[in-house]
């Protein structure tokens, strides 16, 4: 796409999707859902988030796996 100068502007990126699988069980230990690693104010807000609110918890989702022991 591109504006009144000829510079090429990035397409516009979908909203993000919800990362819930469908999997709702709390991790009392870690305080978010074992199934989408939200926690439950996330999971709340979720929709009522801004398109980049979304992506930051999406950002910070890898970092909440568990660790093997």
């Amino acid at each position: 796409m591109n504006d009144d100068a000829g510079t090429r502007r990035p397409a516009p990126q979908p909203p993000p999707m919800s990362p819930c699988v469908r999997v709702c069980v709390m991790d009392a230990a870690r305080r978010y859902c074992t199934g989408c690693r939200r926690t439950l104010e996330e999971i709340a807000n979720w929709w009522s988030l801004s398109d980049a609110g979304k992506r930051a918890v999406l950002a910070d989702l890898p970092a909440r796996r568990p660790t093997a022991n």
